[in-house]
Order: structure tokens, then sequence, then C-alpha cells
């Protein structure tokens, strides 16, 4: 055999896997954040997990759930106004009725204020 030069090799590694956690691994990291004097960091550390992943499982497990959203029971109720049963008391002499465009009726006393009343029909009469 001949001598040539020394032969190079690189070794090229595939991208490490992620990491899967079961939901019981889970649950026991997560306890063990929770014990007196452990930090999540420090359990992150020893155990080689992300500690934001860490604080999520945390997150997760230890906020109560929402209840979902439930419907409250509807009674749909007639919207038109009932009539009076009685018919109104006649206007004494002291009282005005004025009957808007819509048929309601308006009462006011003799000695209203006539710009406070046109006031008070022009917001009744809005549409």
């Amino acid at each position: 055999m001949t001598a040539s030069a020394p032969l190079v090799m690189e070794i090229v590694e595939a991208a490490p896997r992620r990491r899967y956690w079961s939901q019981a691994e889970k649950e026991q990291l997560v306890a063990e954040t929770c014990e007196p004097g452990v930090s999540v960091s420090l359990v992150a550390r020893r155990r080689g997990v992300d500690p934001s992943l860490l604080f999520r499982w945390r997150r997760q497990m230890l906020t109560p759930a929402e209840p979902p959203p439930v419907f409250a029971p509807v009674e749909v109720a007639d919207t038109t106004p009932a009539l009076p049963l009685t018919p109104p008391a006649p206007c004494g002499a002291s009282m005005i009725e004025i009957e808007l465009a819509d048929g309601r009726l308006l009462r006011v006393g003799r000695d209203v204020d006539a710009e406070a009343l046109r006031r008070v029909i022009s917001v009744l009469e809005r549409p």
C-alpha cells in the first residue's frame, strides 16, 4: 500500500429530538416545584426541562379550570304595553291634558313653564 494523506471524517449528528413528557412525569415535576424551599428553576435545571415549559405546566395544573359557559333560561314577554283597564280620571281644573302624536297623554299643571314644556314635548316626540 502506498502512503496517503490521513483520512478525515466528520461526524454529523441529527438534530436532538424533542423530549416527550408523559402526563405523570409532568405532574411529578410540578409536584416537586410545590415543595417548600424548591424553586421552579432549580427543578428545571436538575431535570433538564426548560423553565418556561415547567412554568406553563404549573399554570395549567394549578390554576382552577373555569366552568364551561352555559345558557341562561330566557322567557320572552309580550313587549306591547297593556292598555289601562280603567279610564283615566278626568282632568281637574288645574290640569292640562296634551295628546302626543303617538297617542300618549301628557298631563301638566296650568302653571307649567312654557319653555320647559316645549323641551319635554320635543324629547317625547323624537322617533
